[in-house]
């Protein structure tokens, strides 16, 4: 495919990024990231951006050598061939991708039920969010210039309204509230870039993207750093914004709309209704991004043999994947509380991250990639990792047995694929055998 027939420019791919990472996560993760690091949530928010553009880096590196929509899966089975272990790698990272679109679609179904006085009804809010989901389902089914169109209105309305937001809150904030007198210990700050860290997690959609948009050798890395740049500069005026205007306290209490909460001081009751509007845009931009994203995956897969051929399949102008996709995010939506789960979700994506990084040193020739920024990424990574064990499990080991079981679930999944087909890989990644999977 030339240039001249690709359809995602530069800043299209930043607004699938910067749509990606403003969703659930700066509205639903404020409160708690801020019940961690208080007032110094905002120094969180740029250590977590500075993580995220370092293995931005590195993912950004593997997308100009080998692009391909299926992004990380196409990267690890370069790295290490088409297995048992990238297969297994591929699935865990293509069911966490399913949980994260899940729980976004929770996310703006609760908001829509919360804007509409329907709080608390669960009933309203699976009925919001399966609307949502399938509403955008249908958006992609005809093709990713109606992807692109919806990502870019809803990137620049929830941009434009967080940034005058931002701006307000910061002209009027009141000093005394964000004195370093009053930030917690240094420790508690490392273990809330944990939490900040999964707001920024979206950027790798980018690279999914490698096979639609213009010049990817330069344009992957141009947009990962600039969607990642955009986003921390809103969060870091976002967050200095809500505790130099509402206190410690009041953002803890409000927790999951703290967002909204704190644009009652300055704009009154209806800076509460704005902003909720506001996070309905988010969410449906981030679910837009990540099942973009997810039936990419599941089509670079396909073509390597880890799911049935059927996913590779077109329908409309996408893949079947998609509706395989939306069907099983439907499942989860309706008989799962994705709380726990979510954050399953996050650190098995961090996992997969560390193993993509891995991989590249083992293929960095190739990519012509700095070795320093790569072994500097996934230390990063594995950092952040220990660190959201660490602060997980003092009350709990829940998230590490479900973390564990998901890892196995992946694997098993993936060998009683092949012992059903008895498929072969071929060892030349060009093709499989199985009747399963023609």
């Amino acid at each position: 495919m030339n240039n001249s027939t690709k359809k995602i420019s530069l800043w299209s791919a930043v607004g699938i990024g910067v749509g990606a990472m403003i969703g659930a996560g700066i509205f639903a993760l404020m409160g708690e990231a801020g019940a961690i690091a208080g007032n110094a949530v905002y120094i969180s928010f740029i250590l977590a951006g500075m993580v995220a553009a370092i293995s931005g880096y590195s993912l950004a590196k593997l997308g100009a050598r080998y692009p391909a929509a299926g992004g990380i899966v196409e990267y690890v089975v370069k790295a290490f061939g088409t297995n048992i272990f990238s297969g297994g790698i591929s699935i865990m990272l293509y069911l966490a991708t399913i949980i994260s679109l899940a729980l976004l679609a929770k996310a703006f179904g609760s908001y829509a039920a919360a804007l509409l006085n329907l709080k608390g009804s669960l009933l309203y809010t699976n009925i919001f969010a399966l609307s949502i989901i399938t509403l955008l389902g249908i958006v992609q089914y005809f093709g990713i210039k109606k992807v692109v169109k919806f990502q870019n209105v809803a990137v620049v309305i929830t941009i434009l309204i967080l940034v005058i937001f931002a701006i307000t809150g910061l002209i009027n904030m009141k000093p005394e509230l964000m004195a370093p007198a009053l930030y917690p210990s240094s420790n508690k700050i490392l273990f809330s870039l944990a939490i900040t860290f999964f707001s920024f997690e979206g950027f790798r959609i980018i690279t999914n993207t490698a096979e639609d948009i213009v010049n990817p050798e330069k344009n992957i890395i141009r947009a990962i750093f600039i969607s990642i740049a955009i986003t921390m500069v809103l969060y870091t005026a976002l967050s200095i914004a809500i505790f130099g205007n509402m206190g410690i306290d009041k953002v803890i209490a409000a927790k999951d709309f703290a967002l909204a909460e704190a644009a009652k001081p300055i704009f009154g009751a209806i800076g509460f209704t704005i902003i909720s509007i506001v996070a309905l845009f988010a969410t449906s931009s981030s679910i837009n991004a990540v099942l973009y994203a997810a039936t990419n995956i599941s089509y670079q897969m396909a073509k390597d043999g880890h799911l049935p051929r059927f996913f590779a399949k077109e329908i409309g102008n996408t893949r079947q994947g998609l509706l395989v996709t939306v069907l099983v995010s439907a499942v989860l939506i309706i008989f799962l509380n994705l709380l726990q789960i979510a954050a399953v979700g996050s650190i098995s994506v961090l996992f997969i991250h560390s193993v993509t990084h891995l991989g590249h040193l083992r293929v960095i020739k190739q990519t012509k990639a700095s070795k320093f920024w790569v072994v500097t990424a996934l230390l990063a990574t594995l950092a952040v990792i220990v660190l959201f064990l660490i602060y997980s499990i003092k009350d709990s080991y829940i998230i590490l047995y479900l973390f564990i079981g998901l890892l196995a679930l992946s694997f098993i999944i993936e060998l009683v694929l092949r012992l059903i087909t008895h498929r072969k890989v071929d060892k030349s990644n060009k093709g499989i055998n199985g009747n399963i999977f023609e």
